[in-house]
């Protein structure tokens, strides 16, 4: 996943010193080389955990509609955990949603502080309980 940024220092103070990713990599844009592009990963950098942000300080707001991204999700391993990290998000003053039951999945939605939606949720009980 691939999100548009203002500050790359906020993306940084958010997806890694908040939600503990790894910063993997800071580089610049392939295609744009005067937009920095920040790389998280989990902790090895896997497949599947990678949220790439491109920083864009001057862009209009987006507008949500056909087209544009809802949400995306972020794995966590338990229901346990994902009421902890419930409790440490909203200790650290930052609105999220209760743990909510999605019956394929229990999970919760914060936003980035670019408005983006990161949903956290457990990988189970899946759709064939």
């Amino acid at each position: 996943m691939t999100v548009i940024c203002r500050d790359a220092e906020r993306s940084v103070d958010f997806y890694r010193n908040l939600l503990g990713m790894r910063l993997i990599e800071q580089t610049v844009n392939s295609d744009d080389p005067s937009a920095r592009h920040l790389i998280f990963g989990d902790e090895q950098g896997a497949p599947g955990t990678i949220v790439t942000c491109l920083e864009y300080p001057d862009l209009e707001e987006g507008v949500v509609g056909p087209g544009s991204t809802h949400h995306f999700a972020l794995g966590v391993g338990s229901e346990e955990e994902l009421q902890a990290w419930h409790d440490y998000l909203t200790g650290r003053g930052l609105p999220c949603t209760d743990v909510m039951d999605r019956e394929f999945c229990k999970s919760l939605y914060v936003r980035d502080p670019d408005g983006h939606i990161v949903e956290l949720a457990t990988e189970g009980p899946g759709f064939g309980r």
